[in-house]
Formats: C-alpha cells, sequence, structure tokens
C-alpha cells in the first residue's frame, strides 16, 4: 500500500515533463492510467535501447518515467473511446496532460467538459506557457520543451564559463523541476477537496517554474540593478564555493563559512591565509587570488586524497560519472538504482529510484513500463464492474 493507493489518475502526458508528474504519482501508490493516442507516446520509440532485446516495445527514455503505469490507447475523436474516456473520468480522481492550450478543448474534453462528468475532478496542466485559466499571455498555444523553457527562463544565461556562450544544464529541468511543481500541486489539490469536497485546476508552466528555479538571479537583480551572467562553478556571494582540478580530476569544495575555511587553510598547511583573510567579505573580494592557492594545492593532488583529506572537516566530494555512482556503496543503500523488466530482452535494465523516502509507505518503481495499450481490457473491465457495482447499490 502506498500512501497514495486510493488516487486513481488518468496520465494524458507524454515525453518527459508530464511523465516525470504522474511517475511520482505511481511510485508512491497512485493507480495511474497512461491514456495514449493513436500510436502511443511519442518517446516510446527513443534510444537507447537493451542491447539484446528482440524486439524495440520502448527504449530507456519510456522506462525511466512510465514505470508503473498501466496503458490504454484512445482515440478523442473516436465516439466509442471518447465515451470510454469519459467514463473512465467518471471514477478518476485526477487528470493530468502536457498538451498545448486548447488543445483538449478541441475534442470538447477540457476541464469544464470533464468536470461536468466529475465534479470533484482535480485536472492539472504542463504548458510551456501556461493555461488561460490561471493567466493569459501572447505565448500560450505556443510549442515548448525544455530547451526553451532554460533559455526564456535565465538558466542558460547564468550557465557556464564566463567567456563561454550560454549553456544548458545538462538534465532536463525544464521539464523535470515543473513536473514536482505540479506534483505538488496536485497533492496539494487532492487536500483541499478533501477539506472542501471541491475539485480545481492545477497549471503549472515551464517558464514559470524556470524562473522560480533561477530565484537567486531574480533578487540579485533587483538588489543590484545588474543582470548576473556566467561565472563557471563558483558562486556569486560565496568563497570557496567552486569545483577544483586535481591531478586525475576534479573536486568540489564548499567551504564558505569561517570554521571551514580555516579548516581548508590547515590542510594546505596556508593557516596565514586564515589569518589574512578572516571573513567572508575579505574572501569573496579576493576570490581569485585565493582561488588560485587553492587551485594550485588540488592539483598536485588525486581526487581521492583531496576528499579524504577534507572530509568530515569541510563539504567536499568528487564530480563524479555515472560509473562512479553505479559504484557508490550509499546510492545502492539509498536503493536509488532499481531494476526493471525490459520486454523482448533475458536481461533486466537499471533506472533511477525514488529520492522520497518515508518509513510507513516507502515509494519505489512499482515494476516495468507498459506495452502500448497493454492494459485495455482490464481496465475497462474493471470499470464496467465499477458501473454495474454502482448500480446495483442504486
Amino acid at each position: 500500500m502506498g500512501a497514495l493507493s486510493n488516487l486513481r489518475v488518468l496520465d494524458l502526458t507524454q515525453v518527459l515533463a508530464g511523465p516525470y508528474c504522474t511517475m511520482l504519482l505511481a511510485d508512491m501508490g497512485a493507480d495511474v492510467v497512461k491514456i495514449e493516442r493513436p500510436g502511443g507516446d511519442l518517446i516510446r520509440s527513443n534510444p537507447p535501447f537493451a542491447e539484446d532485446a528482440e524486439e524495440e516495445a520502448y527504449g530507456g527514455y519510456f522506462q525511466s518515467v512510465n514505470r508503473g503505469k498501466r496503458s490504454i490507447e484512445l482515440d478523442y475523436g473516436d465516439d466509442e473511446d471518447r465515451e470510454d474516456f469519459l467514463s473512465l473520468v467518471e471514477e478518476a480522481d485526477i487528470v493530468v496532460e502536457n498538451y498545448r492550450a486548447g488543445t483538449m478543448e478541441k475534442y470538447d474534453l477540457g476541464y469544464e467538459t470533464l468536470s461536468e462528468h466529475n465534479p470533484d475532478l482535480i485536472y492539472s496542466s504542463i504548458r510551456g506557457f501556461g493555461d488561460p485559466r490561471t493567466g493569459e499571455t501572447h505565448r500560450q498555444g505556443q510549442p515548448s520543451f525544455d530547451l526553451i523553457a532554460q533559455a526564456l527562463g535565465g538558466v542558460m544565461e547564468i550557465t557556464g564559463q564566463a567567456e563561454a556562450p550560454p549553456t544548458k544544464v545538462g538534465p532536463g529541468i525544464g521539464d523535470l523541476f515543473t513536473a514536482t511543481l505540479n506534483c505538488i500541486g496536485i497533492l496539494a489539490a487532492v487536500n483541499h477537496r478533501e477539506q472542501t469536497g471541491e475539485g480545481q485546476y492545477v497549471d503549472t508552466s515551464m517558464y514559470d517554474s524556470m524562473i522560480s528555479m533561477t530565484e537567486r538571479a531574480i533578487y540579485q537583480h533587483s538588489y543590484t540593478g545588474t543582470a548576473p551572467t556566467r561565472q563557471g562553478n563558483s558562486h556569486p556571494t560565496l568563497f570557496p564555493y567552486d569545483a577544483f582540478e586535481t591531478a586525475d580530476g576534479h573536486a568540489v569544495i564548499a567551504a564558505f563559512s569561517t570554521n571551514h575555511w580555516t579548516e581548508v587553510c590547515a590542510a594546505m598547511d596556508r593557516e596565514d591565509l586564515a589569518e589574512e583573510y578572516p571573513t567572508p567579505a575579505s574572501r569573496l573580494e579576493n576570490r581569485e587570488q585565493l582561488r588560485e592557492e587553492i587551485a594550485t594545492w588540488t592539483s598536485e593532488l588525486s581526487t581521492e586524497s583531496v576528499c579524504e583529506t577534507l572530509e568530515g572537516r569541510v563539504p567536499v566530494a568528487p564530480v563524479q560519472n555515472t560509473d562512479d555512482i553505479f559504484d557508490d556503496p550509499h546510492v545502492h543503500d539509498r536503493d536509488m538504482i532499481v531494476s526493471v523488466e525490459q520486454p523482448g530482452s533475458d536481461e533486466d535494465v537499471e533506472i533511477a529510484g525514488s529520492p522520497i523516502k518515508m518509513t510507513e509507505t516507502p515509494p519505489e518503481p512499482r515494476g516495468r513500463a507498459p506495452l502500448l495499450n497493454e492494459h485495455r481490457d482490464e481496465i475497462l473491465a474493471q470499470r464496467r464492474g465499477e458501473t454495474e457495482a454502482t448500480a446495483d447499490d442504486d
């Protein structure tokens, strides 16, 4: 039993932002029914694929964010499929979609229509620029992906080396952060419904979410009147807080407090620097000179030596690649890499686990991602059984 095992979610989403949001709900126990339009989620055919797969049911992209869901293929333009969809809506708690604004309305399946069939419904959308119901703008209806959101939201402008061009963050944070905020909004709406009996519309915009994520740049601009820009791995107001090259890689050191700074200086056998630069302000003012001092020290040591010297005294860590992550006992002790079945392959594949830990109802991936339309008979039979049971009660 998961914490959300009482909730049924109709997942109309595709690609990344929407599926990640509903994946979080599924990991926490919700019954997530993935309703796919003819042909299925656009990302089903995206690589990588299992090396020994006899047939490519789907690749790692789809597997990772659609685990633990059930699939049914429906055409909203088909009368019978439309009726099946509306019958599922009547018993659902939540509907989530990430189409462009106005798409569901073309089929007369927007929030207003669905809430007529189910007044308690929580309807949630993830869009590039939000929905007119929560604030109309000239951008609504435009398509958007992670790259667009990172560019507009200021993420790319403050990411990368000072002399390099704007750079996107590696993970698709325009999708993932938006999805996480949307999940929070859904759960808040569920709590509101428990108290009042009212359903509602939940809307999260990728552009809005990136502005929320770059909150530091917003307040810096307001306080200083200057638009922040790229400065590599360093921090605009804290020092040292940076990545340093070692003899065989890189390590990050976050020693901006005076106690931590003193420990770094002692490890370097440079107590004179601790005495000469005793305050955060003095260290920030002389950051370039002091960075060179630390960089000279780390360059002569292996990453492991730097971390062993400072660990327990100063926040420090190696810059890891995924080989390192797979080898890290912490990751396995925390169940952050989990195995799931890969259809068409004799071998299981591994995907990221759930970072949400709970003592009584621990979230976890609840099986592999579904094949397209795999659960159609099961889902519709279940719905008909519920309808017959309701009729008998009446």
